[in-house]
């Protein structure tokens, strides 16, 4: 009967030691993985950077304030990357765009990243960025402003067409397409165009800190590359979209590679969008490079 109790107690020792070392053995995997994991974790970084695209001309920033406003709602992105390919567009969209991302840099970082196009009221949305790279061969630049007035009054007359109109002031059809614009409008209108163009003027004076006199200078419409611009100051860093989401993850202090949100086109820009109506009106000023 001892010999059958020990043999018995021998046995139950052998499987509790088994069970025991299994035991053992799951949780040191488990460690080992939860290790593997917070260093992988530590690999891949805390937070998302988030590319927003704006391509072709704008005409709206309806679209690309919504994108603003849902990402500086998200907390886990700590920074925009503002991904240009633009030659610029309508002033009041190019200015809309440009305030928005000013809000989102009270709390995030933004980066802007020039394609092979950035001009004008592109340039003018980049400023908004904390920092600006482009590509040494980007055509940027354009920094002016242009009001185009088409004048068919010949046209009219050979196909017998005449406009009759009754207004309320002397300028309240300036502009108009059926008669030639008289030298007090070319006057009136040459003053609003110089007031948009001292607006984009102070935006770069501000963002770039720049002297007023020398971006006064820069800003007869001509263009540059982005070596050119990196030079005279415009622009902070040459490098292309990957080296933007780098810097703005180290900015936004971003450890390890930062994961990148960024959206599919729904539609991609065609020549066509350069000749589709952008304004009924037969006034519209735009920041544009042409």
């Amino acid at each position: 009967m001892k010999k059958k109790k020990k043999g018995k107690r021998k046995t139950a020792l052998i499987v509790g030691i088994v069970v025991g070392g299994i035991i053992l053995l799951i949780l040191l995997v488990e460690i080992i993985g939860l290790s593997i994991f917070l260093t992988r974790g530590a690999r891949i970084g805390v937070g998302n950077v988030a590319i927003i695209d704006i391509k072709g001309p704008i005409y709206t920033s309806k679209e690309i304030i919504e994108k603003i406003h849902k990402y500086k709602k998200n907390r886990m992105v700590k920074a925009l990357v503002i991904r240009l390919e633009t030659p610029g567009g309508g002033v009041a969209a190019c200015q809309e765009i440009y305030e928005e991302l000013n809000k989102v840099r009270e709390k995030k970082k933004v980066v802007a990243s020039m394609g092979g196009v950035t001009a004008s009221g592109g340039y003018y949305i980049a400023c908004a960025a904390d920092k600006i790279i482009a590509n040494p061969g980007t055509v940027t630049g354009s920094i002016g402003v242009v009001m185009h007035i088409s004048n068919l009054e010949e046209l009219f007359k050979k196909v017998g067409l005449k406009f009759e109109v009754i207004k309320s002031g002397a300028h309240k059809d300036i502009g108009s397409p059926s008669r030639t614009m008289t030298p007090a409008e070319r006057t009136l209108l040459q003053k609003v165009i110089n007031d948009v163009h001292n607006q984009f003027i102070e935006v770069i004076v501000k963002e770039r800190d720049l002297d007023k006199r020398k971006v006064r200078s820069l800003a007869d419409g001509r263009i540059f590359t982005g070596k050119q611009a990196k030079k005279l100051g415009l622009v902070d860093e040459l490098g292309n979209l990957d080296d933007a989401i780098k810097l703005a993850g180290d900015l936004a202090k971003i450890k390890g590679e930062p994961k990148v949100i960024r959206e599919k086109e729904k539609r991609k820009f065609t020549i066509f969008d350069l000749i589709r109506p952008r304004d009924k009106s037969n006034v519209s000023l735009e920041y544009i490079f042409e």
